[in-house]
């Protein structure tokens, strides 16, 4: 069995990093499929999807990591094309990845003790995310 689910969720950009992992167990607990797989993909090119062990500092050098890899406010061809300042954002959402895939068993997460899913929006204004989940199993 197949089922498809969405989450909606307001971002503010700036490499904004958001917790989805209680979201997402919600929609896998409810789905009616016992053991599988979910596919979380977020729709659009300038955020990302990965898994981390979500604490301040940790966020904080996550953060940090992708001023040093795509910093803002050098030249983008992106930027010189459409004029709206996100190349950086485009490049580091292009390296994090568009999606992720959790194994679950008994509609319980495969995740580790310190281990949850986030959403990275790398975006240089507040965004409306739509995260969509293929839930796959029996």
């Amino acid at each position: 069995m197949i089922k498809t689910e969405k989450l909606n969720i307001q971002t503010s950009g700036n490499t904004e990093i958001v917790d989805i992992t209680g979201q997402i167990a919600e929609k896998v607990a409810v789905s009616g499929i016992q053991n599988g797989i979910v596919n979380i993909f977020i729709s659009g090119s300038t955020a990302g999807i990965t898994t981390i062990e979500y604490e301040p500092g940790l966020i904080d050098d996550f953060q940090a990591l992708w001023n040093r890899i795509a910093p803002t406010g050098i030249r983008y061809l992106h930027d010189d094309r459409w004029g709206d300042g996100n190349g950086y954002a485009h490049i580091r959402a292009s390296l994090l990845g568009a999606s992720l895939t959790v194994p679950f068993s008994s509609k319980r997460l495969a995740l580790g003790t310190w281990q949850q899913i986030i959403l990275v929006d790398f975006d240089n204004r507040p965004r409306q995310r739509t995260i969509i989940l293929q839930i796959m199993g029996e």
